[in-house]
Formats: C-alpha cells, structure tokens, sequence
C-alpha cells in the first residue's frame, strides 16, 4: 500500500509538504506543488482518512445520541440531521444509547480519539461534569442539559396545555394522562402542562396519571389497567404518539369506541400517527425543522469556536385526526 512517504520520496519533499498539499494547510509553492501532485497521481495514493483528521484536528464528521432508535421520533429527527450534516460534507454517525450513561461515556470517549468535530445529544442523565472533558461543540437536542450548552426545543409544558383544553372542548370530563419517564426532561413539563389544567378540577385524582415510559407496550398495559379501574375515563392526553398508539389499542382490547366513548391526543408527531387506526390526533412538533436548526448550530459553533451559546425553543401545533373528531 502506498504510503504519504512514498509520495514525498518521489517529489523530493517532506511528508510535512506531502500533507499541507493534501490538506490546502499553509504554503507551498507552485512547483513543489505540482510536482507533490504528479507523484500522488503516478502513486494512487488515496490519503488516509484518520491520519488526515490527526493532522488537522478534524474528521468532518458529526455524532447524534438518541436513547431510543426503536421509537419513530428519533429516526425522523435523524433524517432531519443527516440531511444538513451531508449538505456541509460531514459524516453523520448515529449512536444509540438505550438511556444508558456508561454506554453514552463510552461513546464520548471512543468518537472523541476519532476527533468527531461536534456532538448533538438526546439525553436526561448526561450531566456538566460528564461534558467537562469534551473539547468538540455540543448541541442537546429535545431536552436542555445545561444553560452553557446550546440547544433545541419545544415547548412542552405549553403544548400539553394546548392538547388537555383541546380534549375539554371535546366535552370530555374526565381526562387521564399517560406520562412518560420521571426522568425525562419533556416528560415533566408535559405532565406539568396536564396537571395545570386539570388539578383543580373536582374530578380529577392522581389515579388518572400512569407511567407508559414513552413505550407503546408499557402504555398499552397502563391504559388497559386505568381503564379498567376508572370506565368513567373519556379522553387521554398520551405524552408521546408511540404511547397514543399503545392508548388506542389498549382501548381496542377492551372495546372502547375511539372517538365516540374515548377521545385521544398524542404529542410528538411523528408518521406513525397517521397509519394507526383510529388516526392519532397529537400535538405535533415541527420534527424536521428542529433537526434542521440544531445541525446549523452545531456546524456554525464547529467553523467559529467563539459563537455564544443559544437556547431556540419551537411551537407544537395542534394536528386533528380521527381519535378525537
């Protein structure tokens, strides 16, 4: 295989010369670069990409963390992210972490001997002092980690307001909420979004609020427990869609009519929302547009190392459909 010194023994230069003719890092005269480029054609030689980004720092290449590659939202914000990251010649590589902090250090770790040029994270459990360390940009995504980390999101507590009012002029009196993690940023505000409009009502208790841990098995189980305790239930603020779609064939199995006896909303969506039956009513983040803008962020914080950190929150928007018309 022929190597960077090959070519430098043949154009009677440096390897030094070789790699700043390659990289278009710093001078090098018209006839020495030439002639660097007449032995890489004789030679073939294809540089290396790793000793490439070990002699620039770089490796034009972007990580995203996602706890979940199971759950639809995440592929689609991917999508969103690897279209930009492509547009600006980065390689985008997608790491799935199931929520767990070793394998999200690890990961760190392993991408930054790499020189991986930033990091956009999808995390509850990664704290400041994890991040210390890190010398490439981060941007968080869907959830803040920390007030000197910029980031994207929606407004979730807003939102869920949004949805329970929506559920309300339905006529529906008696509205129960399907929670996601208790460790999960978005999962508290949507919870606080649901409890501020119903906490005062004479009606509700805190039965009405069960776990589905943003998955459509767990919530499918919570709902049909919740349904079967509390028949009067008439809607169901789901705080993911994933978790919608556990709602609507929980209440399936249990022959619950959806809308007529059960209205439901989800939050999230995503396009699994149209392909279940009844289709999910949700509040819908504009999934696309925040990838977008955090893949811009970060590849702006990459080339200018001084840009301040930013903190963009987006509006959901309220996608009616037929499990709740």
């Amino acid at each position: 295989m022929t190597t960077i010194r090959d070519v430098a023994e043949l154009a009677k230069v440096s390897t030094a010369t070789v790699s700043r003719v390659i990289n278009s890092n710093g001078y090098v005269n018209d006839g020495t670069k030439k002639r660097v480029k007449e032995a890489i054609e004789q030679l073939n030689y294809l540089p290396n990409d790793v000793a490439r980004s070990l002699f620039k720092g770089r490796s034009q290449m972007i990580a995203l963390f996602v706890p979940d590659i199971t759950n639809p939202f995440f592929p689609e914000l991917a999508r969103a992210i690897e279209d930009v990251t492509n547009q600006y010649d980065y390689t985008f590589v997608l790491c799935n972490t199931d929520n767990d902090i070793v394998k999200k250090i690890d990961y760190l770790n392993a991408l930054q001997q790499k020189s991986v040029d930033g990091f956009i994270i999808v995390s509850s459990s990664l704290m400041e002092e994890h991040l210390k360390n890190i010398q490439a940009p981060i941007v968080a995504l869907d959830r803040s980690i920390s007030s000197d980390i910029s980031s994207v999101t929606v407004n979730n507590r807003v939102g869920s307001r949004q949805a329970v009012k929506y559920l309300k002029s339905l006529g529906c009196s008696r509205i129960a909420h399907i929670a996601g993690p208790e460790h999960v940023d978005n999962a508290i505000y949507r919870m606080r979004g649901f409890l501020d409009e119903v906490k005062h009502e004479g009606w509700f208790n805190s039965s009405y609020v069960v776990s589905g841990a943003y998955n459509f098995e767990m919530a499918r189980k919570a709902t049909v427990n919740l349904l079967t305790k509390n028949p009067e239930i008439d809607g169901i603020f789901a705080g993911n869609d994933l978790m919608g779609a556990g709602v609507l064939n929980a209440a399936a199995s249990l022959d619950i009519k959806v809308p007529e006896d059960l209205a439901v909303i989800g939050f999230d969506g995503i396009s699994l929302g149209e392909k279940v039956t009844p289709a999910l009513t949700t509040m819908a983040q504009p999934i696309y547009d925040i990838g977008t803008r955090a893949a811009e962020i970060l590849i702006t914080q990459i080339s200018t190392p001084d840009s301040t950190v930013t903190a963009e929150e987006f509006n959901v928007q309220l996608t009616e459909r037929q499990s709740t018309q």
